[in-house]
């Protein structure tokens, strides 16, 4: 008996949640995030390792600096050119600073500076792509849909996650830091890849479901993303939401830094401990993703996978207050970024299919970055004073069950004021701001 292509096509639809006409899009954009994530997470272990050779204070002030740099060039591109210019433009732009660096990186130019600029661009590279991606997810699948697909989309990200520390690990010693920047490259070349598949798609959808066309360039104001957020409570909860995620991220972040710089001299097996943890995280991911997060998402909407983490991460913090051991330093933080990725993450992207589309660009991207690094920033200063006044672990982890009780409270709020969206706006994206 012939094998049944259909059958085994419907048995993926089922898998993975999406009807056969969603299916071409579905895969371009696990693609997508799978070489975005992946090309990041080569990077990861490596700007780490030579993060650790610097104060990281001064670290995030550089990088909470560029971003303000990045940000109004990136309101300028997105407020007068469409979306199937911008998008392989940002990404191209990345791919060019990645050679860039390969030279330097291969050469004496830029003596120890090198070390701290390539820490900076990674992290402001890291949240403009990944803002980029999941604003343009919003942009083309409906709230329906995202409820669907975001779940296994995510899940494409974590296999990329996966795989991107596993090659570091494995090929980092074999040829060399410069050469990883090229497999990085080669995977943001997939990107492009699959921007111009999916943006064919997207206009397809839009015809098809009446919304507006989304080849149009956005406009408004090249600093709209930050004033609009004045005028939203929905916005601005997700301002506190970022904000204390942030926080309680830096202090889990700065404590296993030290713990590493202690333990582990060599720039490369910093690198190596570095992409274990990053291995840690992502096979958990993986595992919630495929297991429960499709499923809770569409049953029961976003709401509880924003609040879950935020529980999870307050009892993560007195339980290292408790045992303020340097494994417990990592099992937490491991646990911390899972419930992060693996659940609040994809719920809290799916909100905004339910605001217009300069919100959904600007406003989203102006939290992710500068609003992120600006906690960042906080946060180290912060650390570094509880440092200098002497407190040991159990003293900052106490902070850190503080910080976190704040980030459940306002997750909550943003929950309540996601009531106030509509459905859906892409219906007629009107200008929604609660």
């Amino acid at each position: 008996m012939q094998p049944n292509p259909r059958a085994a096509d419907t048995w993926l639809l089922t898998l993975v949640g999406a009807t056969r006409a969603e299916l071409p899009a579905l895969l371009w954009s696990f693609v997508y995030f799978f070489s975005l994530l992946c090309g990041y997470y080569v990077l990861r272990p490596i700007r780490d390792a030579m993060g650790s050779e610097y104060e990281l204070r001064w670290l995030f002030m550089g990088t909470f600096v560029g971003m303000l740099l990045a940000t109004p060039c990136y309101g300028a591109l997105v407020s007068r050119y469409p979306r199937r210019q911008f998008l392989p433009a940002i990404y191209a732009l990345f791919i060019g600073c990645l050679l860039v660096f390969y030279v330097l990186l291969r050469s004496d130019t830029g003596g120890n500076l090198r070390g701290a600029a390539f820490y900076i661009w990674v992290a402001v590279f890291n949240l403009f792509a990944v803002s980029v991606f999941w604003s343009f997810m919003s942009d083309i699948f409906s709230t329906e849909q995202a409820r669907r697909l975001y779940g296994s989309i995510a899940a494409g990200g974590t296999v990329g996650a996966l795989l991107g520390p596993a090659l570091t690990i494995n090929l980092v010693t074999l040829v060399g830091v410069p050469n990883m920047l090229l497999i990085s490259a080669g995977f943001l070349g997939m990107c492009l890849l699959a921007i111009s598949r999916l943006v064919p798609w997207a206009r397809k959808q839009e015809h098809t479901l009446g919304w507006k066309p989304g080849e149009d360039a956005i406009g408004g104001s090249i600093l709209g993303g930050a004033t609009m957020i004045l005028r939203s409570r929905f916005l601005q909860a997700a301002c506190l939401v970022m904000f204390f995620g942030v926080a309680v991220g830096t202090l889990l972040y700065n404590l296993q830094q030290a713990y590493a710089l202690e333990t582990y001299p060599d720039r490369g097996a910093r690198a190596a401990f570095f992409g274990r943890i990053d291995l840690a995280v992502n096979i958990t991911v993986l595992v919630v993703q495929l297991s429960i997060t499709r499923i809770l998402l569409r049953r029961y909407g976003p709401g509880p996978l924003v609040l879950i983490p935020s529980m999870a991460i307050s009892i993560g913090f007195v339980l290292l207050s408790l045992n303020p051991l340097p494994l417990m330093v990592t099992v937490v933080q491991v646990l911390t970024r899972a419930a992060e990725f693996s659940l609040a993450k994809p719920a809290r992207e799916s909100f905004y299919t339910r605001v217009d589309r300069e919100l959904r660009y600007k406003s989203k991207n102006f939290i992710d970055t500068v609003v992120y690094r600006g906690g960042d920033l906080s946060f180290a200063w912060i650390y570094e004073g509880l440092t200098r006044l002497g407190l040991a672990t159990a003293g900052v982890a106490n902070v850190g069950v503080l910080l976190a009780l704040a980030l459940a409270a306002s997750a909550s709020w943003m929950v309540w004021q996601a009531r106030l969206l509509p459905k859906d706006a892409h219906d007629n994206d009107a200008v929604v701001r609660p």
